[in-house]
């Protein structure tokens, strides 16, 4: 039987690196994806692609140039992704904008990069990576929430206009995990006399915890292969803390104030 094709944006480090690797090991053909190649001289794990998810040329190039070799693509798993914190009324426009390139349009473009190729095989799956943060406002994280929340969204939607021609949709949405997403984020400075300067500063501080607290990235590698052999894949996937997981649930259950409350005093504010 011939071999799957994956695509992985974002896959030179991190959350992406673990699901190449992991894939690649169970027999897939692997492409991650990359911003630069030269910052990967002795990356061997996969094979790269350069590419910037920001950039619809770069991938309608990168996107050919995948075809003409394999022909084909199965799975595209759009992983690629920023983080931002910082109140929202401090944080620069230009940054939160930036941060819906990357997060919300990149894998936008990557999705209608791909189709017409997987609508020609009547078969496909694309994966989004979101986040359980996109499932609620969390306070000084807002813009990376709003982000994926809307690439949540906007998933739901191609689900259904695409069903059709035999290409599934899903969203997976991590918890914290061990990765190295809090040092590349952009953090809104603190100002001096800012209202805001106190609160965000300690609801960086635990942040950061969660991040150096977090599980295996290799679960949600796991997760994604859950997925791929699924005869109908669902909607929404999560992995992660289960009191993380758990969260979603209250969500769901709790009066919004009471919720509300809940994350306040989870943060400290």
């Amino acid at each position: 039987m011939e071999r799957k094709v994956v695509l992985i944006t974002g896959g030179s480090s991190g959350i992406g690196k673990s699901i190449g690797i992991y894939l690649k090991s169970k027999g897939f053909k692997v492409f991650g994806t990359t911003r630069k190649l030269d910052n990967y001289p002795g990356f061997n794990h996969f094979d790269l692609l350069e590419l910037d998810v920001r950039d619809p040329k770069g991938i309608e190039q990168a996107v050919s140039k995948l075809i003409s070799k394999e022909g084909r693509i199965d799975v595209l798993v759009n992983n690629a992704g920023i983080g931002i914190t910082g109140p929202i009324e401090e944080t620069p426009h230009d940054e939160i904008l930036k941060a819906f390139d990357t997060n919300f349009n990149g894998p936008l473009h990557m999705c209608k990069a791909v189709l017409p190729h997987m609508r020609n095989q009547n078969q496909g799956l694309i994966i989004n990576i979101t986040s359980i943060a996109g499932y609620m406002g969390l306070p000084y994280r807002g813009i990376y929430s709003a982000s994926k929340g809307a690439l949540g969204l906007a998933t739901e939607a191609l689900r259904m206009e695409t069903k059709s021609f035999g290409v599934h949709f899903s969203t997976l949405a991590p918890g914290d995990f061990a990765t190295n997403i809090a040092s590349g984020r952009y953090h809104a400075p603190i100002l001096e006399g800012s209202p805001y300067a106190l609160p965000y500063d300690k609801t960086l501080a635990i942040m950061n915890e969660h991040v150096d607290a977090g599980k295996d990235p290799m679960l949600v590698a796991h997760m994604v292969l859950r997925i791929i052999n699924a005869k109908k894949p669902k909607v929404h996937y999560k992995v992660g803390d289960f009191m993380q997981k758990f969260s979603l649930f209250l969500k769901k259950i709790l009066p919004d104030k009471v919720y509300e409350k809940l994350l306040m005093n989870h943060y400290k504010l």
